[in-house]
């Protein structure tokens, strides 16, 4: 049972709102390190530096990983490597506050999701929280013509692996997979993915501009390897439903962040669109809650 009371708690929910301003912050970060260097290139620099942060933190844990332990980080490596791309893709050619709350949506997909893989009927609030999500994305990314853009599009597909990312998650911590070892082996694989495809398919890197820098250290030390020891530790101490609830304002402040930041302008239809998927998201999270991976 968790403590979720006192002053302990107030500080655990205090550390998930720092993560969710962290993780806000990683869209400006990731748009700002794409001006100087390449999508496959920051994608390993980020997995692979902070895989081996984890593991030299943990190192005394990770040594010990059994060989289930080890397959399953593999395989989720792979998700994230195909999740990431899409979404480190469409970055660059969509804002950061868009795909904010784009990003967000994932919450309204987990159930239907859940339905396709392990048979689980989604409930009232699932549904209304589908159609809301539906709503919301048209409001924020459909264009005059009727079309979405490519970088909107691949945001999109981005939350479709990264709902299926959750329901695999799930069935490993249901078998007792120490987390740490599942999330080290995960983000090293994930790396290596990465990393090959960036010798495969991209031109020699150049070194980055300062800015550029910044980004990538943002992403590796903060967005990473920080969000995820802080949400370990705070999630101890709070209850899932706040939490969950608390993690979700990540695209408040992406969007705010953006504005502040970068000068990104908002319709009122976006502003509009955003709303209503913030609402869904909530809505998703009243009935069953879901663990959070890797951002």
């Amino acid at each position: 049972m968790k403590n979720t009371g006192g002053k302990e708690s107030l500080i655990a929910d205090i550390s998930l709102l720092l993560v969710a301003l962290i993780w806000g912050g990683g869209f400006i970060a990731a748009k700002v390190a794409l001006s100087s260097i390449t999508p496959f290139y920051l994608l390993s620099f980020r997995f692979l530096c902070s895989g081996i942060i984890l593991y030299i933190i943990f190192f005394k844990k990770v040594i010990k990983i059994d060989r289930q332990s080890f397959i399953a980080g593999i395989i989720l490596g792979l998700i994230l490597y195909v999740g990431q791309t899409f979404q480190t893709v469409g970055l660059k050619y969509t804002t950061p506050g868009k795909q904010s709350f784009l990003t967000a949506s994932y919450a309204a997909m987990v159930p239907f999701a859940s339905w396709l893989v392990i048979r689980k009927i989604p409930n009232i609030y699932a549904i209304l929280a589908g159609f809301l999500t539906l709503i919301g994305i048209g409001f924020l990314s459909l264009q005059q013509n009727i079309s979405i853009g490519f970088g909107d599009s691949l945001t999109l597909l981005f939350t479709v692996v990264y709902s299926f990312q959750i329901i695999l998650i799930g069935i490993y911590a249901r078998r007792n997979i120490n987390p740490i070892n599942l999330t080290t082996v995960q983000l090293l694989s994930a790396g290596i993915f990465t990393l090959i495809s960036a010798l495969i398919f991209e031109p020699p890197m150049h070194v980055p501009d300062i800015k550029g820098i910044y980004g990538i250290l943002y992403l590796i030390i903060f967005n990473t390897a920080i969000a995820f020891l802080v949400q370990n530790a705070a999630q101890k101490y709070t209850s899932d439903t706040r939490a969950s609830i608390i993690l979700s304002l990540e695209s408040v402040f992406g969007c705010f962040l953006s504005v502040l930041l970068m000068g990104e302008v908002f319709t009122k239809k976006m502003i509009i669109g955003c709303i209503i998927i913030f609402i869904a998201v909530i809505l998703s999270k009243i009935d069953k809650l879901h663990s959070m991976p890797i951002r």
